[in-house]
């Protein structure tokens, strides 16, 4: 096994935990999330995606905002889950619309990238649902799942099958967290109406 298939493994399995325990509602997601993101990121720019190797930056740097919201959001106060308001979705749409526009048009004139198209589509989509997920939106679910399941032929053509895969799981997974998080809202607004 090359040194690149073990760094993919473990970037993998950190990553797998990370949406377990986000799935969970459980703030150490992000800890799981900063190791396999990192890993993740290089791997990606060995492979020449070089839009999601950005992304897993970005999630690295999303990661320790999502944990300090998490943990003391607004007024240091856990932050509890919540629905996107219309001022939700237009930053999410600026964030799909100005990160495509910016990767399609680098991916496309300067890199070597078979791929800028699905690549800037894939990240732009992620880079809203992080932000969705940092700031413990509902919807980030819906957003994530969408770059996923584009990107699953994306990571099978770049030959990345264990990625395609994980990928895969992490449909499943949004899913999961999804209903998770759609029960405790309703829990939630369950308890402020008594």
């Amino acid at each position: 096994m090359t040194l690149l298939e073990w760094i993919e493994i473990l970037a993998v399995g950190f990553s797998a935990v990370q949406v377990v325990l986000a799935g969970q509602n459980k703030i150490s997601n992000y800890i799981f999330g900063i190791v396999g993101t990192v890993l993740t990121t290089w791997i990606f720019f060995s492979t020449k995606l070089y839009a999601e190797m950005l992304l897993n930056t970005y999630y690295a740097v999303m990661s320790v905002y999502g944990y300090y919201q998490w943990k003391w959001g607004k007024n240091h106060e856990t932050l509890p889950i919540s629905t996107a308001q219309p001022r939700d979705w237009g930053f999410s749409l600026f964030i799909v619309l100005s990160s495509f526009g910016l990767f399609y048009a680098v991916l496309s004139s300067f890199t070597d990238s078979d791929v800028p198209l699905a690549d800037a589509i894939v990240s732009a989509l992620a880079w809203a649902g992080m932000w969705l997920m940092a700031r413990r939106k509902i919807e980030n679910w819906l957003i994530l799942n969408l770059s996923n399941l584009i990107s699953i032929p994306l990571l099978f053509h770049k030959d990345l099958k264990l990625y395609a895969f994980y990928t895969i799981f992490l449909f499943v997974m949004g899913i999961v967290g999804f209903l998770k998080w759609r029960k405790i809202l309703q829990t939630q607004h369950s308890n402020e109406l008594e």
